[in-house]
């Protein structure tokens, strides 16, 4: 309530509210509840958008939406509900479908905002980061890390679709972003299979004696799907043998890290993937801060508070802050998550409650 709401029985008190509203004030008495609850209460609701809609759309506007300078970007965002009209996925994250057809390219630019690509499904579209060609394939989660140049070309008669995350929100509300346009093209238009920054960095448990201090964001531009769907399997296979591999049975988990600091990818978002094996599921939990997930393969069901919702591959799902949640899978399922979690942890809000029963 704010203070041009207020009335009472004494004219006094009154005409006090009505000078704190001529002299833009707000006593904290008015609105104590709302400045601090008793529990996160986000804005933003539980949601699912699904696959089989957003695809289509894409190349729907694919057919009829040019990419170039100017647009820069064939995206569409997902504006979750709960946040009125703007297109954020929660309040401190973006997340779009890109769309790039038939030899197109999306022209070089760099903004403050940090941001990553997952491929769902395709290949054959090249991303080239501060000059570094990197091959993106299905399965493969690419960075680019803020004020870094970045424009992408697809070499294939057949168009590809990705889901971009920002911290856009986030940039946004603490009115620290920068954009600044590039090459009108890519500055390298080869297509290596292995990207410089790979060849320098990409080994397990190995750091190049180049460049020993701690990185802002993770040198390694791609952590290709091979290697972690191999490290998902392993796990598994270790539970089958009776060793402690997994996060809870028959759940295996990874997060993507970078290797100058053992943290997180870039200094916003925290990037993990999931694996449940077929009727494998997760106790239910609250956490500070919003995840996004994407279905790469298989089904399952998210709980999110006290509504049950289908998934399955492609579909994106939103847990908000605060919002209990849970995951039981139909068949084998593998998820990617990304989160806000960084910068939670790093302004020490992280709290996590996890119910004691299935």
């Amino acid at each position: 309530m704010t203070t041009t709401q207020q009335h009472t029985d004494d004219p006094e008190v009154d005409q006090l509210y009505r000078d704190f509203a001529s002299e833009h004030l707000d006593p904290l008495w008015t609105q104590l509840g709302d400045l601090m609850p008793m529990a996160p209460t986000s804005k933003a609701v539980p949601f699912v958008w699904k696959w089989s809609t957003l695809y289509p759309l894409a190349q729907r506007a694919g057919d009829l939406v040019p990419v170039g300078r100017g647009g820069e970007r064939r995206a569409i965002a997902l504006a979750n509900p709960g946040l009125g009209g703007v297109p954020h996925v929660t309040p401190t994250l973006w997340a779009a479908i890109q769309y790039l057809g038939p030899k197109e390219t999306a022209p070089e630019h760099r903004h403050s905002q940090n941001a990553f690509r997952f491929v769902v499904e395709g290949e054959g579209v090249w991303t080239v980061v501060n000059g570094d060609p990197v091959a993106m394939r299905r399965g493969d989660f690419l960075l680019t890390p803020g004020w870094h140049f970045h424009g992408h070309h697809n070499q294939t008669h057949q168009p590809m679709v990705w889901i971009d995350g920002l911290d856009i929100p986030f940039v946004h509300y603490t009115d620290t972003g920068f954009f600044e346009f590039g090459s009108d093209g890519v500055t390298d238009e080869s297509t290596p299979e292995v990207s410089r920054s790979e060849r320098l960095w990409a080994y397990p448990g190995l750091r190049p004696l180049v460049g020993l201090g701690a990185k802002t964001s993770s040198p390694i531009a791609a952590y290709r799907w091979e290697h972690t769907d191999a490290a998902l399997t392993a796990q598994l296979a270790l539970e089958d043998e009776g060793h402690a591999a997994t996060t809870e049975p028959g759940h295996a988990a990874v997060r993507y890290t970078n290797p100058t600091t053992g943290g997180d990818v870039m200094p916003t978002i925290r990037a993990e993937f999931h694996r449940l094996r077929e009727g494998a599921r997760t106790r239910a939990r609250r956490d500070v801060g919003s995840t996004v997930y994407q279905v790469f393969e298989g089904s399952g069901r998210f709980r999110l508070g006290d509504t049950d919702t289908e998934a399955g591959a492609g579909d994106i799902v939103v847990v908000p802050s605060w919002t209990e949640w849970s995951i039981e899978a139909k068949t084998p399922l593998d998820l990617f998550a990304f989160s806000d979690a960084p910068i939670v942890e790093r302004l020490h809000f992280h709290r996590t409650y996890i119910s004691e029963g299935a």
